[in-house]
């Protein structure tokens, strides 16, 4: 694959997905920036590590200088308390996208997440046009970048994939997995997808690996050009076989978003 960009920068790089898309998009840019608030010890060399929190908004502007384009998979990843929501998730992709429109950046690729649209009914199969309904906080904060991105591509030109990701972990853990599974590999494919779709504008995708039950329609991002190739039924069998059936009127059953709809406000603890 030759490279298509001289500079990527990837926030969360340290992560689970961020350290698979280190392998992933090295293909794509003469040189990796990779961002987290840990250090990366075993860089390649063509990468470079930078220690920062994305709530730093020096630290982050900085980080995006001289990158053709970012890769935006930090944050937090869960529920989290209000406060670490809103400094890592919106004060920090601000940080993210308001570097790149300084900066010159092409494009960003954000994780964005199922659990901004989490309250909508598997049933209803939904296209990115649906309304948002976060189940969550953390869903909350993933509209909010969804929303900045669109801004910045209206107002600045600055182009923007958002991903709904779903389930990306290294196989299906439960059920709900069977149809919300992203695999890594897959995963990687969608991130490479949406670098090298000659234009994207601003794209909202559906992060999902090819699996027989598809409860949400991806056709307007056809365009990215993403194929999936990896499929849950290899799993189908054992996993079936390890959990029984869910209760289909409950409503992390019933709901896009799954056990996230069942979450309390997550600062009510604190408070006790």
């Amino acid at each position: 694959m030759t490279p298509r960009y001289n500079r990527i920068l990837i926030t969360g790089a340290a992560g689970r997905l961020g350290t698979e898309l280190r392998r992933g998009l090295a293909p794509l840019a003469k040189q990796l920036r990779l961002a987290d608030r840990v250090a990366i010890e075993d860089l390649r060399p063509n990468e470079e590590s930078l220690v920062f929190d994305l709530a730093d908004e020096a630290a982050t502007l900085a980080a995006t200088r001289d990158v053709d384009a970012i890769v935006h998979f930090g944050g937090a990843p869960l529920e989290r308390p209000w406060a670490e929501i809103l400094d890592a998730n919106i004060r920090g992709s601000y940080h993210v996208y308001e570097g790149a429109r300084r900066h010159g950046a092409k494009r960003v690729v954000y994780a964005s997440s199922v659990h901004a649209i989490g309250y909508h009914p598997l049933q209803a199969h939904i296209d990115a046009d649906a309304p948002v309904r976060p189940d969550s906080l953390y869903g909350v904060s993933k509209c909010f970048v969804e929303a900045l991105s669109r801004l910045y591509w209206d107002k600045f030109g600055l182009e923007s994939v958002c991903l709904r990701i779903f389930s990306s972990f290294p196989e299906p853990a439960d059920r709900r997995m069977l149809w919300s599974y992203l695999s890594f590999d897959d995963c990687v494919r969608l991130v490479q997808a949406a670098l090298t779709a000659p234009q994207v504008g601003h794209t909202i995708s559906f992060g999902l690996s090819d699996n027989a039950v598809k409860p949400v329609d991806n056709a307007r991002a056809g365009h990215l050009g993403y194929v999936p190739r990896d499929s849950t039924e290899p799993y189908r069998e054992a996993v079936e076989a390890r959990f029984p059936p869910a209760d289909p009127r409950a409503p992390a059953t019933r709901y896009l978003g799954g056990w996230f709809v069942d979450l309390g406000h997550p600062d009510d603890k604190e408070e006790k």
